[in-house]
Parts: C-alpha cells; sequence; structure tokens
C-alpha cells in the first residue's frame, strides 16, 4: 500500500501575473494639474463661507469705533467681547434672550412637526396606490417652485380671518408645510423601506399605523434628521413671514428683533448708533450658535443602511 503525500501548489508557469499599477511620472503630473482647479474652487468656496464668519467673530469683539476705523477681519487693540455679550443680553430688560427663546420655540416645533408630516406623506405616497396618486405628487412637487414670499400675504389675510395673527401659531403652523421636505421622504422611503418588511409585518397581523410607528419611523431616521435640519435652518431665518404676522416686540424671533435694532443704529442719530452697532453684530453672532450645535449633535444621525437585515431571505 503506498500513500501520497500533498504537496504544495506551486504557481503554474502560463498562469497570468496580476499586474501592477503604478503611475508614472507624466500621469501623476497630469493628475495633479487636473486636480488644482478642484483645489482652487474647493478654497474659494471654503473662503466664501468662512470669511463672513471670521468677519462676524472678530468684529464681535469691537466697538463702534473700532468697527469703523480697524480692519475688518483683526481684532482691536482692546477686545471686548464679554462686555458686548453682556451689552447684548441686558439691553431692553433682556428682550434678545426672549427673541432667542421665541426663536428656539419655532424652529423647534415647526422642525419637529415638518419632519414627521413629511415621514408620514411621503411614506404614503411612496407605498399606497390610490385614485390620483401621480396628480397629487405632481401638484406637491409644483409647489416646491413657488416662493415662500409670494405666500406671506394671502397666509397673513387667511390668519386674520381667523384671529392668529400676532400668535406664535401664526409662525409655527406656515411652517409645518415642507413640500421639499415631503418630496424627499417620499424617494427615501422607497428604498430605505422595503416592501417584503411591511409585508411580513401584516402577515404577523401588524396594521398600518403599527407598522409605520413602530418599523418605517425608525428606518426613516436619516432621512427624517435631514427634514428637519433643513426645517430648523428654513425657521430660524425666516424673517419676511413673521415680520408681517407679529406686532408685538416680545414675541418677535431674533432675526425681527436684531432687524428692529439695526433700524435704530441707522434712525436714531450718533448716540443711538454707538450704543446699538456692536449690540446688532455680537447678537448674530449668538444667533447661530444654537445653530451649530444643533448640527454638531445631530450629524451622526446621517446613516442609511438601517434596514439591512431585517428580512431573512
Amino acid at each position: 500500500m503506498t500513500t501520497t503525500t500533498p504537496t504544495s501548489a506551486t504557481p503554474r508557469a502560463d498562469a497570468p501575473s496580476r499586474p501592477r499599477t503604478r503611475l508614472t511620472g507624466s500621469r501623476r503630473n497630469r493628475l495633479d494639474r487636473r486636480s488644482t482647479p478642484l483645489t482652487i474652487a474647493m478654497l474659494a468656496a471654503l473662503a466664501y463661507f468662512l470669511v463672513p464668519l471670521l468677519w462676524l467673530v472678530v468684529s464681535s469683539t469691537k466697538s463702534t469705533q473700532d468697527l469703523i476705523n480697524t480692519f475688518g477681519l483683526w481684532f482691536s487693540h482692546a477686545p471686548q467681547l464679554l462686555g458686548n455679550i453682556h451689552d447684548t443680553l441686558t439691553q431692553d430688560n433682556g428682550v434678545f434672550v426672549q427673541w432667542l427663546l421665541n426663536t428656539v420655540m419655532y424652529a423647534g416645533v415647526s422642525a419637529v412637526g415638518a419632519a414627521f408630516l413629511a415621514a408620514a406623506a411621503g411614506y404614503g405616497f411612496a407605498k399606497y396606490r390610490f385614485r390620483g396618486h401621480g396628480a397629487a405628487f405632481g401638484l406637491v412637487v409644483g409647489t416646491i417652485m413657488v416662493p415662500a414670499t409670494a405666500l406671506a400675504i394671502p397666509t397673513y389675510l387667511l390668519f386674520a380671518q381667523v384671529h392668529l395673527v400676532d400668535t406664535p401659531w401664526a409662525v409655527i403652523l406656515p411652517s409645518l408645510i415642507n413640500p421639499f421636505g415631503l418630496y424627499l421622504m417620499r424617494i427615501y422611503t422607497q428604498d430605505a423601506v422595503p416592501d417584503s418588511l411591511i409585508e411580513a409585518a401584516r402577515i404577523d397581523g401588524a396594521g398600518e399605523a403599527r407598522i409605520f410607528f413602530t418599523i418605517a419611523l425608525r428606518l426613516l431616521g436619516p432621512g427624517l434628521v435631514t427634514v428637519l435640519l433643513f426645517t430648523l435652518v428654513s425657521t430660524w431665518n425666516n424673517y419676511f413671514l413673521p415680520l408681517i404676522m407679529l406686532n408685538n416686540p416680545r414675541l418677535y424671533p431674533v432675526t425681527v428683533g436684531l432687524s428692529s435694532w439695526a433700524a435704530q443704529a441707522q434712525n436714531g442719530g450718533a448716540g443711538s448708533s454707538s450704543t446699538m452697532l456692536p449690540l446688532v453684530v455680537t447678537g448674530s453672532l449668538l444667533s447661530i450658535i444654537p445653530l451649530v450645535v444643533a448640527f454638531l449633535l445631530l450629524q451622526r444621525y446621517w446613516q442609511s443602511g438601517l434596514a439591512t437585515g431585517a428580512v431573512k431571505q
């Protein structure tokens, strides 16, 4: 009886070897030349967004005289950021704090409500078919092209009829409608919520409402955060709608309140200008800090693939 011992496999001489790709000097130079315009464009875009922010930070440390007489992108000899912040927060019995709280309420309630409504409507358009489905969705997409300023006056007239003018609801209710958010959630729902998962839940006896609240909403997390952030920024920066809806200064958001301070600085004479101008600049800096914090806290939710493995094959 003879035994054979396994031998180590040796590569065949005629087997094709895997080509090794190496960048030659000329090819590397061509790639560098192609990337140079892209790098310049990226740096230009970065400067476009960061230079105004740098100016705002630097100007918040200056007095009125320094704002006029010193270079805008460099600090003065006597920075007074803490003094400007104190004056901004205590001006007119702390009305800026009230404006900031109003803005947080308007933007927060509007963002959460708009995200939920967009998710519900987007889920309905993506997973159900009904008479007039295409026409209804086309109408929603068409409303994206209508500018919000064109709807401000009709909205004011409607709210005046139901006595909601000069109330917080006059700012919150119009902000709950987000056609672009609905369109985004409809597109996102088509891939994020598998039809097989819905059918499996129906077979297990789950109702449509339970499927949406317990399954679909969890899978739509990244899309919800996206719509929430878009609505948050849009409502936070909204100026024209609260300007025509609100008459009570205690109900103003930050945008309208700072605009009133800027008007005082321009029309109130030399003494008022020297007092109000640094407050407008410092208030503008303070008003963007909550938005930066919101993006830093919510950016980790911008992820996909939550439905992977949800259905067994």
